[in-house]
């Protein structure tokens, strides 16, 4: 069943069509993107350095790190609820007022955990105000990725979708960058005689700093996106009466078997992206004489040897967009997720030789980072037709992140005890969620030539 007695109104019948710019478009994906990516790598870094001694001192470093990692990932079982509320809301009211509402609830969340109390202050209630906003961070972001892409594509030129696809991606690799060269420069001014502790002036209030900066970031992204005009792509479904009254309902009944490949079609990437990014900052960071034994590197040179890494991911980010659109998005992604799979078994060779093979693995992983993700800006969004759109591809991206990255960090730790230090069972866990997103590519369609406007 359809209804416009909710929906957003249309202009005047009489009035001209009003069209995005193009640079607007891309601001408004990109911009926010950044922003939403910068708040969730802030928390991801202080899930590493700070977290598991200001909130979980439990006498063991191994289970503090777990218990902060598992607060990580309750955001991301929050991310598929805040899919369905703001895809509600982004089908029945358009994508911009939606935008606007996820940015500033994640803008509000991180800013008030750089307020938090610490466990010596309070005790127990501070982690359990951490997990409150850490869950109000997975439920904005579970609405501003999917809202983001619809903007992107919905406003594409003819033959590049793909391309314009790629940039709210490109808030990813940007968001990493500006969050962890922020850490790099409050650890510079506050630096520790240990390496592998921060030192007590950082952990006192310098972490802090990152949380409460949000809140410059989130105002320039509301003046980006309280500019932009509802797509045609949504102004169509308004007009012919296309709005479903519950969209979430539509989705599921309708379209279930999209929902589905789209959650698979992301597996691989997620747990890619957070095996790069969280868990790697722990294991090479872990000195090589500890119980549960890493690669030895201090914060600051490990950090930059990632940054350099996330620049490969952005560059990659953007090649795969024409790609996508030369080649389609399906024959794209499954040669780049058959490289994930064998990259999954490279990883002992590589970690183990020295500083260069270490580099190397950053750079071939996150190369890998910028190429599958980079495509899916435009794949999730072209499963399903306009009016269930924000809806359907906001649940797919985001009940994978269950899947992929709520746990990777959790079982990657667990890979590495079990494995005594060895990255070996952690690299074969990345093979083995490569080859369920390759059966669900094969299964699938290619979506290069829908019609993002119907």
């Amino acid at each position: 069943m359809s209804s416009t007695a909710s929906a957003a109104p249309l202009p005047d019948e009489g009035a001209p069509a009003l069209v995005n710019p193009r640079h607007r478009v891309i601001l408004a994906s990109l911009v926010g993107t950044t922003i939403e990516f910068y708040d969730f790598y802030v928390y991801a870094t202080a899930a590493v350095l700070v977290f598991p001694h200001l909130f979980f001192p439990l006498g063991n470093d191994t289970v503090a790190l777990l218990a902060s990692f598992a607060v990580f990932g309750a955001a991301m079982v929050a991310r598929p609820l805040g899919a369905v509320f703001f895809g509600h809301l982004g089908d029945k009211r358009g994508r911009k007022i939606t935008l606007v509402g996820a940015l500033l609830t994640m803008g509000i969340a991180t800013f008030l955990i750089g307020f938090l109390p610490t466990f010596p202050m309070v005790g127990w209630l501070a982690p359990a105000l951490l997990v409150i906003l850490r869950l109000a961070q997975g439920f904005a972001l579970g609405g501003e990725w999917s809202g983001a892409a619809l903007v992107a594509t919905e406003n594409a030129p003819e033959g590049k979708r793909a391309l314009y696809g790629t940039f709210p991606q490109l808030g990813a690799p940007i968001g990493f960058i500006i969050a962890n060269g922020l850490f790099l420069i409050i650890a510079a001014v506050m630096p520790s005689s240990d390496p592998s502790r921060p030192s007590a002036e950082f952990l006192d209030w310098g972490w802090r700093i990152p949380f409460l900066f949000s809140v410059v970031m989130v105002a320039v992204g509301l003046w980006v996106r309280l500019n932009l005009v509802e797509s045609r792509a949504f102004s169509n479904t308004v007009k012919e009466g296309r709005v479903h009254d519950v969209p979430l309902v539509a989705a599921v009944k309708t379209y279930w078997r999209e929902l589905i490949l789209g959650t698979f079609y992301m597996l691989a990437t997620y747990v890619l992206f957070y095996l790069m990014t969280t868990f790697s900052l722990s294991y090479g960071r872990a000195a090589t004489s500890a119980a549960l034994p890493g690669l030895g590197y201090d914060y600051r040179t490990f950090v930059l040897m990632m940054i350099v890494g996330v620049v490969f991911f952005g560059l990659f980010t953007l090649v795969s967009g024409p790609w996508a659109d030369r080649w389609g998005r399906r024959r794209t992604l499954i040669g780049i997720t058959l490289a994930i799979a064998v990259f999954g078994l490279t990883w002992v060779p590589m970690l183990a030789g020295g500083f260069a093979g270490v580099m190397a693995w950053l750079i071939i992983g996150f190369s890998l980072m910028g190429l599958t993700f980079g495509p899916m800006g435009a794949l999730l969004p072209e499963l399903f037709p306009a009016n269930v759109r924000y809806t359907g591809s906001g649940i797919a991206y985001n009940v994978s992140s269950i899947l992929g990255a709520a746990v990777a960090p959790f079982i990657a730790v667990a890979l590495w005890a079990y494995g005594a230090g060895s990255p070996f069972w952690v690299g074969v866990y990345l093979t083995a969620m490569a080859v369920l997103t390759l059966i669900a590519l094969l299964l699938g369609k290619e979506t290069r030539d829908m019609d993002i406007h119907a």
